[in-house]
């Protein structure tokens, strides 16, 4: 079951799924949806990739080490423009066990099947950390900043070939 929360900021998406495996693609789904209506998959193609990546990552550990039977997660996008930073995109997803803070692996086993996300999360965005939920459950949040590409200089003038005689 999905229920989505409309907000006033028409640059703003949050919402509630089930904690599942079902729950989660329906938020992989529906960020790429909300990232391409934002038109992030035709102006910043790197970012658009790296944010999906950062949902999947972020909406498995909610539903692997943040479930609590009966209770969802909460998936909360918004795009935002600073005149200092330019355009950052916020990605939010809440789960209900505050207990459990997610923490970065300082050392990684070669053969592990699991433990690598957070190491993916930080590598791919700007910033990322956790906030704490009342009454008992946080928030992991990442940001990328999107910068537009410099435009790209003239290709320089290539002189014809000379007429051959």
């Amino acid at each position: 079951m999905t229920t989505e929360n409309p907000l006033d900021n028409p640059r703003s998406r949050t919402a509630t799924l089930i904690a599942s495996p079902k729950g989660a693609a329906i938020c992989r789904r529906l960020a790429r949806r909300q990232l391409m209506d934002w038109e992030l998959d035709s102006t910043h193609t790197e970012p658009f990739h790296c944010a999906l990546l950062i949902v999947a990552e972020l909406a498995a550990n909610a539903i692997t080490h943040g479930r609590l039977p009966g209770r969802g997660f909460e998936v909360h996008l918004s795009l935002t423009t600073c005149a200092r930073r330019g355009a950052t995109l916020r990605i939010e997803i809440s789960d209900p066990r505050g207990d459990r803070l997610p923490v970065l692996p300082t050392v990684h086993t070669p053969n592990a099947q699991t433990g690598r996300g957070l190491t993916l999360v930080d590598a791919l965005c700007h910033r990322w950390g956790t906030i704490p939920r009342h009454p008992n459950s946080k928030t992991v949040w990442a940001e990328l900043d999107l910068v537009d590409a410099p435009d790209a200089p003239d290709a320089p003038a290539v002189p014809d070939a000379p007429d051959a005689p």
